[in-house]
């Protein structure tokens, strides 16, 4: 394949993946009766409770994530190491699965979870790890001369982080918040079992509960500008992040010995939050083993080999476009097919609902399996997921090693095949891996677009939690969890490299 073979690869995947937003703004646009939108009572409280969540959750996010980040990167205390690794189990519990099990707990112990407070304190326990992957990372690389002024004049670690770290990381912080407020965005399941009415939950009550499309392209638009704004500023604030980290030289060793009931403090408090979100599914467990329900055997196998498949597939196909488009910005360095290859990865911020509506309004006229529209909005709303690490990892790459390559008489097929994918091992398994958690944790992309009689691990879930049968939601969930902490146990690495890094100073 020559390079314009891969030119055109590009753009194939490149409109692929935006094809779905410029279906849905037209259909906005030239649909007849669709130029107003009635939000009514009912879509004015969507859209506020949407952005209460998103504020609330980036709150209390921004809050946990930073301080679990200060102490884990900057100061020393027993345990910190597993503790540090720790703080990415939440990754494994969806938040529809914790939902699920309070609201089944409370029924138990005459309480009733409820109301868009249970919704931001749980959406937080699941979403913080964002702002502590970005904030760890620049409280690990950044500001070291600053730091060490601070410890030669005496200032504590408290004093260091107030005067110093805290301002230089706020732009990863941030970014961290973005990116969790359009995980809020997108969440569906816990949203309705806690009963708080959303933008996600009523584009699809529009959609398919009520016939009205017309309505439902409104509020997805309206999900669309709001996902957009945290884009923006998750990208404005990365590149701040970027220019702030320019004075860090690598050779120093900051870190705070915390002793007494500092150290303690310490504990605690990285300590709590992934251990809330274990605990609950846990104890949870505990109190169900005399009352567990589960499908057939028959029907358990089938629903985890459909799900299985779905997230194989979808992780095939995403890593292979993940590909095309790391390569193709490596090695054509044209400014717009640049800016094409970085658009395209948008898609992980375009909330489930919204993406089945447009695909819906592609497949619906073309007679489109389902499940093909399935595997389209996997790889449209996870390649961001693969491609970061791809794009990471061949920055790495010095481009010397392609031209020694090259001078020696290879084409840059060859030069993939026998340098850049040998290199990629290892980013392209914890991309492919991620895509495949991912997917199996996937709600509202997969309850909206699955074929008829075709439910997997997530929907059967959510659909047992809904008609209030959350004991027979068990086995499922547990599974979906079990998945999830396999990602998380990938993720480990990466932290590990960052604190000895760090340690090795």
């Amino acid at each position: 394949m020559r390079r314009a073979s891969l030119t055109a690869a590009v753009v194939l995947v490149s409109a692929l993946a935006l094809l779905p937003v410029l279906v849905l703004v037209g259909y906005a646009l030239l649909a007849p009766g669709s130029s107003t939108l009635q939000l009514g009572a009912e879509g004015v409280e969507q859209v506020v409770n949407t952005v209460g969540l998103v504020i609330g959750v980036g709150m209390i996010g921004a809050l946990v994530g930073t301080a679990n980040g200060w102490l884990t990167a900057c100061c020393l205390f027993p345990g910190r190491r597993w503790l540090r690794l720790a703080q990415v189990l939440p990754l494994a519990a969806p938040a529809f699965v914790l939902a699920a099990v309070l609201v089944d707990l409370g029924s138990r112990w005459g309480f009733r979870f409820h109301g868009i407070g249970w919704a931001v304190l749980l959406l937080s326990l699941t979403t913080y790890t964002y702002v502590f992957l970005l904030s760890t990372e620049s409280f690990s690389m950044s500001g070291h001369r600053q730091l060490e002024a601070c410890r030669s004049l005496g200032v504590g670690p408290w004093g260091s982080f107030r005067r110093v770290a805290l301002p230089l990381a706020l732009p990863s912080i941030g970014a961290g918040v973005a990116l969790s407020g359009m995980e809020v965005v997108n969440e569906l399941g816990a949203v309705e079992l806690l009963g708080v009415p959303t933008l996600s939950r009523g584009i699809l009550q529009r959609w398919q509960g009520e016939g009205d499309l017309q309505g439902a392209v409104g509020l997805a638009l309206i999900a669309l500008v709001m996902v957009s704004l945290l884009v923006g500023a998750e990208r404005w604030l990365r590149q701040r992040s970027r220019r702030w980290n320019m004075g860090h030289d690598g050779t120093s060793s900051l870190q705070w010995h915390l002793s007494g009931w500092r150290s303690c403090a310490a504990q605690l408090l990285t300590l709590v939050p992934p251990l809330i979100s274990l605990a609950i599914p846990l104890t949870w467990l505990v109190m169900s083993r005399d009352h567990l329900q589960s499908d057939s055997p028959e029907e358990l196998v089938a629903l985890t080999l459909r799900s299985l498949g779905l997230a194989l597939a979808a992780a095939l196909v995403t890593v292979v476009a993940a590909v095309v488009l790391a390569i193709a910005r490596r090695w054509i360095p044209q400014p717009f097919l640049r800016q094409l290859t970085f658009t395209a990865g948008m898609g992980y911020a375009i909330p489930g609902t919204v993406l089945a509506l447009a695909l819906m309004l592609i497949g619906g006229p073309l007679g489109l399996s389902p499940l093909l529209l399935l595997l389209w909005g996997y790889s449209d709303r996870f390649l961001a997921v693969s491609k970061g690490g791809l794009d990471a990892a061949l920055e790495r790459i010095p481009p010397s090693v392609d031209e020694a390559a090259t001078g020696l008489g290879c084409s840059w097929t060859q030069v993939l095949r026998r340098v850049h994918l040998p290199l990629l091992k290892g980013p392209l398994l914890v991309g492919a891996l991620l895509v495949f958690v991912d997917t199996v944790k996937e709600l509202p992309l997969t309850f909206s677009l699955r074929p008829f009689d075709f439910d997997t691990l997530a929907v059967r879930v959510y659909q047992y939690a809904g008609d209030e049968r959350v004991s027979s939601a068990l086995v499922p969930a547990l599974l979906i969890v079990a998945l999830g902490l396999v990602a998380a146990v990938a993720l480990m690495p990466s932290l590990e490299r960052l604190g000895s890094g760090q340690d090795r100073g």
